[in-house]
């Protein structure tokens, strides 16, 4: 769109020129034509030479005129005095402009003059009507013609001041005209360079097109990659829905194993719009439940340990085996178990013994009176009860151990009372008289297998020698270390370490339930076992299986560790002074001496713990040396005492009873766990 332009000269009519001042200019950011303006003032003067040509054409026929007194009268249009009428000029602007005005002014012919009127009181010639000549004077009348000829040349003289106005007019355009070419001028320059820069901007935004088309195919390019990328996505969102499927399920899991209320937030929880944040905060969910589950853990472990203190630190579980085959029947009411306080449902805590004195008897002839011993026991088992019976009171404190408890477990009595099936079992590998040792083993992988799911790791270690004669031998041996019992020791595991270890002794680590009986398979063949009196084939030695546990909880950086003892003590029997010694009754009786012996050293530190003396004989025994971390004021003990349901060997039943009620009312104080 071409920049509206002031016009300078204006045409009007056919041979009238009217120059015209230029009206306001109109702000123009357009480049014009390089050829604008480019004639200079004196081309312009020289345009308008022909005009002063003809001014004076008009003057030299005026002169003619008055020398021709015949010439036409020339016919002078009238005209406002002060108002000048120039003749006009097409409306053009631009470099053409002055060459417009020379044009018109060069066209334009002179129009007719018009003579001057005569002044008042002079004849003048009458006036010309409708362009028609003015009647012709006589020759005579030369006055009259002289008149007419001053007439026409006041007339001339009129249109030369005229016209001589219109040219100053005219020059004055003329400046104003070459004022507002310069100044045209100056703005052509600054359009020229403003046209320079904005090509400049032009080339730029064509190289900014190539490099947003270069960008376009790039995003192109991109955009199919995101599209893939989408499509990966897609796929890893299916893959964390079935993750939040499996952590929905595992948190319910917990939820039901703390009785808390955590099905009504599951089922109430509505999905979020991103499956990646419901597995985030799932993930979370798990964190907080992971410390509510061990703050409840800790709690367990707490009331779990008040109860056991309740229970005592020290108990004592009597168990009656049963009549085997080819023994006699006792008589009706030799064993009673009276019922507890809440009748035959409660489980029997008391057992009644009957015994005769056949010395009475005799000397006074009369039938031998009958004495009844009653004895009260944390637990009384009877012949019927079974293995899993047994180990039901049992679990509970064999858990204490994976808690940081030192555990000890003994069964003590006479020989052939059932002592070895309580801890080992029956031979065959019957799963229904296993005893307390593969049970508590399989019991605490169970157990740790659980607590793993809470971030514990627990690692357990197995050893199990023999006490034979004071010596301490590897049941575990096997090859040429086999028959070297002589060589273990037991010593500390470091300087300042309150921890025992058995030099030579082999200490394998177990994790499975498989690898417990492997060992047990291997102690059996290795045990010292001998035909007694009591018992066709008799242990003659204290077996100790020791099961040292150390747990950790990584992310809490909680450690805890503590051994787990089972130990069948060797039988107890006294000493017949009658009994003629042979080779094999002697070695008999030095097993029986050292046998008792360890029985009495360890009932004298029981005695020592519970009345809290300064002094505690550890050291007077193999056996208690050995289990001192698990007699101790920070751990919890607990004593079977096996009896024959024989009559005949009630008087050793009654011994062991009396021994096992001294121990059950031993209170050793508070148990504390091994905690870092």
């Amino acid at each position: 769109m071409e920049p509206q332009r002031s016009p300078l000269l204006e045409v009007r009519g056919k041979g009238n020129v009217e120059l015209k001042r230029p009206l306001v200019k109109a702000p123009s950011r357009l480049p014009l034509p390089g050829t604008r303006f480019k004639r200079g003032p004196d081309q312009m003067e020289d345009a308008l030479e022909p005009e002063k040509k003809r001014t004076r054409g008009l003057d030299t026929v005026t002169k003619m005129a008055t020398s021709h007194p015949r010439a036409p009268a020339l016919t002078a249009r009238p005209q406002t005095q002060g108002q000048t009428t120039a003749p006009k000029v097409p409306k053009k602007t631009g470099p053409r402009c002055s060459t417009a005005i020379a044009t018109v002014l060069k066209d334009q012919k002179p129009g007719p003059a018009v003579p001057a009127q005569k002044p008042a009181g002079r004849s003048a010639a009458p006036p010309l009507l409708g362009g028609k000549k003015p009647t012709k004077r006589p020759a005579w009348d030369l006055k009259g013609q002289l008149c007419d000829l001053n007439a026409q040349l006041k007339c001339f003289r009129e249109r030369t001041q005229t016209l001589n106005q219109e040219n100053q007019q005219l020059q004055d355009q003329l400046q104003e005209a070459q004022q507002q070419a310069r100044a045209l001028g100056t703005e052509c320059r600054t359009l020229e360079g403003e046209l320079a820069r904005v090509q400049a901007e032009a080339e730029q935004s064509q190289q900014e097109l190539g490099t947003l088309r270069a960008h376009v195919l790039e995003l192109e390019e991109q955009l199919g990659t995101q599209e893939g990328l989408v499509q990966e996505l897609h796929k890893e969102q299916l893959g964390l829905q079935e993750e939040r499927r499996g952590l929905a399920a595992r948190l319910e899991e917990q939820e039901r194993r703390l009785r808390a209320s955590e099905a009504a937030l599951s089922g109430s929880q509505a999905e979020v719009a991103s499956l990646r944040q419901e597995a985030a905060a799932q993930a979370a969910a798990l964190v907080e439940q992971g410390e509510r589950l061990h703050g409840l853990e800790m709690a367990r472990r707490r009331l779990h340990n008040q109860l056991q203190e309740l229970k005592g630190n020290i108990r004592v579980f009597c168990r009656v085996r049963p009549v085997l085959a080819g023994e006699p029947t006792p008589s009706p009411g030799f064993l009673l178990f009276p019922s507890g306080p809440g009748g035959p449902s409660d489980p029997p805590t008391r057992l009644s013994v009957s015994r005769s004195d056949d010395r009475r008897g005799t000397l006074s002839g009369a039938p031998a009176p009958t004495t009844r011993h009653d004895f009260s026991f944390d637990r009384v088992f009877p012949p019927g009860s079974g293995q899993d019976q047994v180990f039901e009171e049992v679990a509970m404190l064999v858990q204490s151990a994976l808690d940081g408890y030192p555990v000890c477990i003994f069964a003590y009595g006479q020989t052939g009372s059932g002592k070895t099936f309580t801890m080992e079992g029956g031979p065959g590998g019957d799963p229904q008289v296993e005893g307390l040792i593969p049970r508590a083993l399989r019991h605490l992988f169970s157990v740790a297998q659980e607590l793993g799911g809470q971030g514990w790791t627990y690692s357990f270690v197995a050893s199990y020698v023999e006490i034979y004669n004071e010596t301490v031998r590897d049941l575990l041996a096997t090859g040429t270390r086999k028959g070297q019992g002589g060589e273990c020791e037991i010593r500390r595991a470091g300087p300042g370490s309150e921890e025992l270890t058995v030099t030579n002794a082999r200490y394998v680590p177990v994790s499975c339930e498989k690898e417990v009986e492997a060992l047990l398979h291997v102690a059996r063949q290795n045990r010292a076992v001998a035909r007694t009196s009591q018992n066709e084939r008799s242990s003659r030695s204290h077996s100790v299986f020791q099961l040292q546990i150390s747990g950790e909880h990584a992310g809490r950086g909680l450690q805890c560790g503590a051994p787990l003892s089972l130990v069948d003590l060797a039988g107890s029997e006294r000493l017949d002074p009658g009994l003629a010694l042979g080779p094999g009754e002697r070695e008999r009786l030095r097993e029986t001496q050292a046998i008792n012996s360890s029985l009495s050293t360890l009932g004298l530190v029981i005695m020592a713990l519970s009345n809290k003396e300064s002094h505690v004989p550890y050291r007077n025994s193999k056996l208690t040396y050995l289990l001192q971390n698990s007699l101790g004021g920070s751990a919890k003990m607990l004593m079977f005492v096996n009896i024959s349901p024989l009559e005949e060997n009630v008087s050793e039943s009654l011994n062991s009873l009396r021994f096992a009620s001294k121990v059950n009312q031993c209170v050793i104080g508070t148990a504390q766990a091994n905690r870092k």
